[in-house]
């Protein structure tokens, strides 16, 4: 792969100029904000540019972020600032798709070659779960993609063409194994179901009754609306400016763009059993190998489960997660400085936020 596409292929507040926490008194709330806050400071220390938390507790709420908006200007990241959520865009695919199952529109144990004949060569065996849980086989056309990603628009066949006449990478079913190319093809489920593009599907059944008026699917805009913090990667030595690029080399694996509100909001609904029926629901937060249909589920160390998503695009990390319960809920994101890796402070948290 060329630099630029493992770049691409790798990615998909609290104020430190001004550090503070917005909400009610520390002693009111289980959760340490002073702790909450150290964290996102070590992330800025550590090398991203902003983060932004949104914290629900029980019938409480705060904001937390850390960092600036924009390199060399004082401005802190916007707590209700939209970034780039990557990969959660997969738990909103999933959620339509299992409504259309509920509907009894689409079989979740049918073969996807029923909807979808002749686009993948050696996946006669793939279902729909398969795709959801990412235990298809099939592999992440990431790898090949080309070196002008982000720079011109992609058709979600052209993204599935690239790996069409690949083999497997296992017996459908048999293992798991993470491909954005499996949510590809559930888009694209989604439009020969609906007749529509997928983007109408994800806002008349999700974000127009849920209220998630800062959540969008850009398709060909390089352009992030309203409030944002701007993110860096590191290219050739130098701080390249990377929040501007047409995202549609991620399509339903990952366009969306959205806020730490709307995604509190949409994962509590989902997981209340406000958008998938109760029987959908438990398939969809069965996990094998941690994942769910859509969802992941976290390990922490009290053992408490914990259910979500990670999101992941140049420039861009994010994480929602939630109790099963809904009672406590956590979203971030970070714009990064260089090529940050935000794993030990998610993890660090989340421990802190439901341990």
């Amino acid at each position: 792969m060329t630099s630029r596409a493992v770049a691409l292929a790798a990615a998909v507040g609290l104020v430190v100029a001004g550090t503070g926490v917005a909400g009610a008194a520390p002693d009111e709330d289980r959760i340490d904000r002073r702790v909450v806050q150290r964290v996102l400071d070590e992330m800025v220390r550590t090398g991203a540019q902003g983060v932004q938390v949104r914290i629900a507790d029980g019938r409480r709420e705060f904001t937390a972020r850390a960092g600036t908006a924009e390199a060399d200007s004082p401005e802190p990241v916007p707590v209700d600032g939209r970034f780039r959520i990557a990969s959660i865009t997969k738990t909103f695919v999933a959620t339509v798709v299992l409504q259309l199952v509920d509907e009894r529109r689409l079989e979740l144990d049918a073969p996807v070659a029923r909807y979808l004949p002749g686009l993948l060569a050696h996946g006669d065996g793939v279902t729909v779960r398969h795709l959801l849980q990412h235990t298809s086989g099939v592999p992440d056309y990431l790898a090949w993609l080309p070196d002008d990603a982000g720079t011109r628009p992609f058709t979600p066949g052209e993204l599935v063409a690239l790996i069409a006449d690949e083999p497997l990478d296992f017996a459908p079913g048999t293992a798991s194994g993470y491909s954005n190319t499996n949510y590809v093809l559930a888009g694209m489920l989604v439009e020969r179901i609906t007749g529509r593009p997928y983007g109408d599907a994800v806002t008349a059944r999700i974000l127009r009754p849920l209220g998630l008026r800062s959540t969008s699917l850009p398709g060909t805009r390089t352009q992030i609306p309203g409030p944002h913090a701007r993110a860096y990667l590191r290219f050739d030595d130098q701080a390249l400016d990377v929040t501007e690029y047409d995202p549609s080399f991620s399509w339903a694996a990952g366009e969306m763009i959205s806020t730490t509100a709307d995604l509190n909001r949409f994962l509590d609904a989902l997981l209340d059993g406000r958008l998938v029926r109760p029987a959908r629901l438990r398939e969809m937060l069965t996990a094998v190998e941690g994942s769910g249909l859509g969802v992941s589920f976290y390990e922490l160390s009290c053992g408490i489960p914990v259910w979500g998503h990670n999101g992941r695009i140049l420039g861009y990390s994010s994480t929602v997660a939630s109790s099963r319960d809904t009672g406590t809920r956590m979203t971030f994101a970070v714009s990064w400085a260089w090529d940050f890796g935000s794993v030990t402070g998610r993890q660090a948290l989340m421990e802190e936020v439901f341990c």
